[in-house]
């Protein structure tokens, strides 16, 4: 098992410095690495033309779960603008783990646009002097998607799992991505260290020391750290594991796929804020944040919003969310990321050097 671990870290390093471009849709572009699609895009947009006829292309920097809700959105986008204005929208499409994402944006993959999983990783461009503008000024604080952290298991729920704690038993084998790498692994230990904080405050005294324990010992029966999200889900897939602790939104999609997957709502979990941003920077330099521009604006109609809600996710839009409110449970327990302290101090606390999650590996052992 322990060279299972090692392998995925391993992985998940190499993989920040070597990011694939992957081409979706008619008229999509791809490239290798960072470094080929940030000078393809940029030849392309900067010979494209701002406004009626021609080409123009934009150039995408997201995090692997939200890949199938933009193959459908993009296509729909591309329709509305070319029979706006008479001009063919190209994509250059990068879906990677969310962490891995916000470093090859900062070390040269020019995204114009970066729907990523944490608000952090947002943040982390924006520090760099690559957003300029109030990302988060609309009426949605600059989130495109919500869901909650989730428990996965297999049919039948074999191990009796109802929450977070049955993840330490003996005999359960957890995947989780990995928190390095991975924007949804920082949702899910965040999910679990605040159940445990929840626990503990129920029980009279609210105790960091407790949800840290609470974490410790889930982590001791992880069998994978995967890169990403989206790459969890595949190893769970392949029939490695008894649970998985996930997006919420992950497993809906997989069960509406004709996966046997049982989704466990947990007492306690968190809600979860995935957020998007202009690249100013890039965008200038490309010459089109016109369509850039108006291509994150869509993100926020009812018909991309319908997209994301047919995935799983729970709509930004109220319109939205409530006609699919019938396929989601809200439990009692749902805290967020404010109930933690806000993400600077979770950051620091839960995953900065020598913080909490730092310990438990540590005090695991090597990975």
């Amino acid at each position: 098992m322990k060279n299972f671990k090692t392998l995925g870290l391993i992985t998940a390093t190499l993989f920040t410095a070597s990011i694939a471009l992957t081409a979706c849709g008619t008229g999509t572009k791809s490239a290798s690495t960072p470094a080929a699609s940030t000078a393809a895009a940029t030849t392309a947009a900067s010979a494209s033309p701002k406004a009626e006829g021609g080409k123009v292309t934009i150039t995408l920097g997201a995090y692997s779960v939200v890949k199938e809700s933009f193959d459908l959105i993009i296509p729909k986008f591309k329709d509305q603008w070319k029979n706006k204005t008479g001009q063919t929208v190209e994509f250059q499409e990068s879906y990677v783990a969310s962490g891995a994402q916000a470093t090859a944006i900062i070390q040269g993959f020019e995204a114009d646009i970066a729907p990523l999983s944490l608000e952090g990783d947002i943040q982390k461009i924006a520090e760099k002097g690559l957003i300029t503008h109030d990302w988060k000024n609309n009426p949605y604080k600059g989130n495109i998607t919500a869901s909650i952290a989730a428990i996965g298991v297999r049919e039948g729920n074999p191990k009796g799992i109802k929450d977070w704690a049955d993840l330490t038993k003996p005999g359960v084998e957890v995947l989780i991505p990995n928190p390095s790498t991975s924007g949804g692994a920082k949702w899910d230990i965040n999910a679990i260290y605040g159940a445990g904080l929840k626990a503990s405050e129920a029980a009279g005294k609210k105790d960091p020391a407790a949800a840290k324990d609470l974490v410790s010992k889930v982590y001791k029966n992880i069998k994978v750290l995967d890169k990403s999200g989206a790459d969890s889900l595949t190893t769970f897939d392949k029939g490695v594991g008894d649970a998985i602790v996930t997006y919420e939104n992950e497993l809906l999609a997989r069960i509406q796929s004709g996966k046997k997957y049982v989704e466990v709502i947990p007492q306690y979990t968190t809600s979860i804020e995935n957020p998007v941003a202009l690249i100013d920077k890039y965008v200038d330099k490309h010459g089109n944040r016109e369509v850039a521009q108006a291509f994150l604006d869509f993100l926020y109609t009812p018909e991309a919003q319908t997209v994301f809600a047919e995935k799983g996710f729970r709509s930004v839009l109220p319109e939205v969310a409530k006609k699919y409110e019938k396929n989601y449970t809200t439990p009692a327990g749902l805290f967020n990321i404010e109930y933690l302290g806000g993400w600077d101090k979770v950051n620091k606390e839960l995953y900065g050097k020598g913080a909490i999650w730092e310990t438990i590996l540590a005090e695991g052992g090597a990975k």
